[in-house]
């Protein structure tokens, strides 16, 4: 468990979060139309759902074959593939390159991920928050 898993907020969050769902969704859920690297990401309200999140996945222990199907319940947007690959490896990739990036790309192709191929195309796209 984190740092947050006693705190009152995280408790009613991710309650409210688990009702709703049956577990506290992924980024792109809360912000359809956030982009990866956006700044609501680091305050406010996509601040907090990251860490409820995170929180929330660091009690789970979940397997690949967990962390798979969790990922399958909530069809991404090809923008969050490179989230996606770390959290479904459990890999640090913040020294990626983005040909380091391709192997897992042909591997989600493999496990049925959809719109791989338009990865760049929707990761570039300027009109999102």
């Amino acid at each position: 468990m984190g740092k947050h898993a006693n705190a009152e907020w995280y408790l009613e969050s991710s309650k409210a979060l688990i009702d709703q769902y049956g577990d506290v969704p992924p980024p792109w859920v809360y912000g359809p139309n956030y982009h990866p690297y956006s700044i609501g990401w680091r305050m406010g309200g996509g601040e907090s759902h990251l860490m409820i999140l995170w929180e929330w996945l660091s009690q789970q222990n979940f397997s690949f074959d967990d962390r798979l199907k969790y990922l399958q319940k909530y069809p991404n947007p090809p923008r969050w593939l490179q989230w996606i690959v770390e959290f479904l490896w459990d890999i640090d990739t913040m020294d990626f390159e983005d040909e380091d990036y391709a192997p897992y790309f042909k591997k989600l192709e493999e496990l049925g991920f959809e719109n791989v191929e338009n990865f760049e195309k929707d990761f570039e796209r300027n009109d999102l928050i």
